[in-house]
């Protein structure tokens, strides 16, 4: 096949169908992934990381010709894929509820997941300090300070504007601070 010239050299290998660049793509992404979805509420205990990943990696492979973008690029790509994922799972979970749940109530923690990645972001400190956040700060923080994506690849996976990224970030950080400063007077 032709090489794909708009694509970086990686994803272009997996296009052509390169079992080695989709393991390469896999080793440089997969745990990121998961570790960034284990601290994000599911809203469906059934919804496990894993399984959400699963579900994201086997979109990219049959969507992969849609894509277009550099190497780096793949990662935002591929968080923007799986939170989809996610959300879906989350609306399906909220119509089959059948509990007396109040609507708009959370009832996942943030950061708790029975896996590997639980070693990471299911630290007590780590739980504590997103649930301190806004949904969107924590993911802003989990996407940037737990797995290192950059600001590019977080706005793509958060659907926001590198700006708008940085200004949560921005605001996470100071409310965090201002939350130790309070805590040590």
């Amino acid at each position: 096949m032709a090489s794909r010239g708009a694509n970086g050299p990686l994803v272009s290998r997996a296009l052509d169908g390169d079992e080695d660049a989709w393991r390469e793509l896999y080793s440089l992404h997969g745990r990121r992934l998961r570790v960034w979805l284990a601290s994000l509420p599911s809203g469906d205990p059934a919804a496990s990381p894993e399984d959400v990943a699963a579900d994201a990696w086997l979109t990219a492979a049959t969507k992969l010709g849609e894509f277009t973008g550099s190497d780096d690029d793949f990662a935002g790509w591929l968080f923007t894929i799986a939170r989809l994922v996610l959300n879906n799972r989350r609306r399906a979970a909220q119509r089959r509820r059948t509990d007396a749940h109040e609507p708009g109530s959370p009832d996942v923690a943030w950061g708790v997941a029975d896996s590997p990645e639980g070693d990471v972001v299911g630290q007590a400190e780590t739980r504590r300090l997103l649930a301190m956040l806004s949904p969107r700060e924590a993911e802003v923080l989990a996407c940037l300070e737990v797995v290192g994506l950059d600001v590019a690849s977080t706005a793509r996976a958060l659907e926001m504007s590198p700006t708008a990224v940085r200004v949560a970030r921005h605001r996470a950080l100071r409310r965090l601070r201002q939350h130790f400063t309070d805590e040590g007077t």
